[in-house]
């Protein structure tokens, strides 16, 4: 059985990349999500503001292929400024625990030049293992 694409109803399509691809073992792998809306645009152009944004759309994914967020097992992070992740801490982990509560699954945090979309600061890839 071929994998299935996953694309939340009412979400602009992606172009060029799948959002979630769920294989046949329901493995689903999220493609890099950044911080705008379903519209795919940028409500906010703060660092936590888009943050919390892209775990929402992460979390929105996964619940479309009939998951929730503690079915995901590994984030990768994809940030533009260390300088202002670590400085805000606080702030991450109050916006990380509105969308996943306390479920932490394996994760690294890079730091990069830059994003494709020139307004995003933060992208993030998921695995979810569903059931």
């Amino acid at each position: 059985m071929p994998s299935k694409l996953i694309q939340p109803e009412g979400w602009a399509p992606a172009k060029g990349y799948a959002n979630g691809m769920l294989t046949n073992v329901r493995t689903l792998h999220i493609g890099g999500q950044i911080g705008w809306n379903k519209d795919q645009v940028f409500e906010s152009h703060d660092f936590i503001g888009q943050m919390e944004q892209t775990l929402t759309n992460i979390a929105e994914i996964v619940r479309d292929a009939g998951g929730e967020v503690t079915d995901i097992v590994r984030l990768t992070w994809f940030i533009t400024d260390k300088r202002e992740y670590l400085a805000r801490q606080k702030e991450v982990g109050q916006a990380y625990r509105r969308v996943f509560g306390r479920h932490f699954p394996a994760m690294s945090v890079v730091v990069v030049a830059g994003l494709i979309e020139d307004d995003a600061l933060i992208e993030i890839e998921a695995t979810a293992q569903l059931d």
